[in-house]
């Protein structure tokens, strides 16, 4: 019996190997770590970012460039001129250690006598759209203490389709459930196919309209715009206010805001008056605070909206009238969600107003009360009365 060796012309068998694929998955796994170390120093800067003015007068539709320290692109990195050596370690280092600090105490960064000759700081502009900047900005907050409150009127109900007839219109045909009652009456008459379609075997969607349930809610923005309030004051207020109401838009969808200015009168504005009109004259809060009781016992009943008053000043207030917005406050505090106050003081400890030491009169879980005295400071603003609880606050 003769053996059988394979032929010559037939082929090999295949070889089975492994390529190595991670180096071509290598500059896409950089860019994506490079983008996720932007959010990371971006999110570290937020403080600095949001009091940016570039931004706050953007339109929304440009894209916004931001500044990062300490962050920089990938790229060759050559020795320094004179330096000896290819670049090599001499070995017994730990991960952390520092190997080397440029400049000399006295000329690096930010130190130095006279000019100096150090290097400065170098910052890298990463561009972002502002929806993506918001997202950023406001992906942790929320308004707080929301409750369900009574079904208000929605313009425009859902449709739902959760039903299937026999009869109906024939943008309503239901395609799929026709094909299967067709094919189910052929199958019955022994041929299992579609086709021959009958009257009886049209379906049609039927719906119904439905109501959700949503908890409305009202912010009752109010600002100080009398004479004692200079450019920096009225800016830090716009500058919340900005965030504020970016920040409510984004989230949510059946929030209102109403905007009132105030000296020793109050009125309600249109949104483009609030951020833009200058008023003088004295300070009179309790105008505000009168206004803003009213527009809750007449239009936002506290068994329908969650309500929420801010109010932005210097504290410069008529002394008489602090016992009124003592008064007026409690009240609105009793149907308010949260009550937040901010005081701007340009360094801050400059003095104590007396309409701070007003609110210091009053305990009640749902105010809160704090200081700004710099451009910095409306981030932690935000978040002492948008945050989540227990977030680490320097406005306060």
């Amino acid at each position: 019996m003769s053996e059988t060796y394979p032929s010559a012309l037939e082929s090999p068998p295949p070889t089975l190997s492994q390529a190595d694929w991670s180096l071509h998955r290598k500059g896409p796994a950089d860019q994506a770590r490079h983008n996720e170390k932007i959010k990371d120093a971006v999110r570290k800067n937020l403080a600095d970012i949001v009091s940016e003015q570039s931004i706050i007068t953007s339109d929304g539709r440009k894209i916004v460039k931001v500044p990062i320290r300490s962050l920089d692109e990938y790229r060759f990195r050559f020795g320094d001129e004179g330096k000896q050596g290819v670049g090599q370690g001499e070995g017994g280092t730990q991960k952390g250690d520092v190997l080397e600090r440029r400049g000399q105490p006295g000329q690096g960064p930010g130190k130095g006598r006279g000019a100096g000759d150090g290097p400065g700081i170098d910052y890298y502009e990463a561009e972002f759209t502002m929806d993506e900047l918001t997202a950023l900005i406001f992906e942790d907050l929320g308004l707080p203490n929301l409750e369900e409150k009574k079904t208000q009127t929605i313009a425009s109900p859902s449709i739902s389709f959760n039903d299937i007839r026999r009869s109906g219109t024939l943008p309503n045909l239901d395609k799929k459930q026709t094909l299967k009652q067709n094919l189910k009456r052929n199958a019955i008459h022994g041929k299992a196919r579609v086709g021959d379609f009958k009257p009886e075997d049209l379906r049609f969607k039927t719906w119904e309209e439905t109501f959700e349930r949503r908890a409305s809610a009202v912010v009752l923005a109010m600002m100080d715009v009398s004479g004692s309030m200079g450019a920096f004051e009225k800016y830090i207020a716009r500058s919340f206010y900005y965030w504020m109401v970016a920040f409510l838009r984004t989230k949510y969808d059946n929030v209102e805001i109403v905007f009132i200015a105030h000296h020793t009168e109050a009125k309600e504005v249109t949104e483009q008056e609030f951020f833009s009109r200058g008023e003088s004259g004295g300070t009179k809060v309790s105008s505000a605070y009168q206004l803003a009781a009213d527009l809750v016992r007449t239009r936002y009943r506290s068994e329908d909206w969650n309500i929420y008053p801010f109010h932005f000043s210097d504290g410069d207030n008529w002394p008489s009238d602090n016992a009124l917005c003592r008064d007026l406050v409690g009240q609105l505090l009793e149907v308010s969600a949260l009550f937040g106050y901010g005081e701007i003081r340009q360094g801050r400890y400059a003095y104590h107003s007396t309409l701070m030491s007003t609110f210091e009169q009053i305990s009640h879980p749902k105010l809160a009360a704090l200081v700004i005295g710099a451009k910095a400071d409306v981030y932690p603003a935000l978040r002492r009365f948008f945050g989540p609880q227990g977030a680490v606050l320097s406005a306060s």
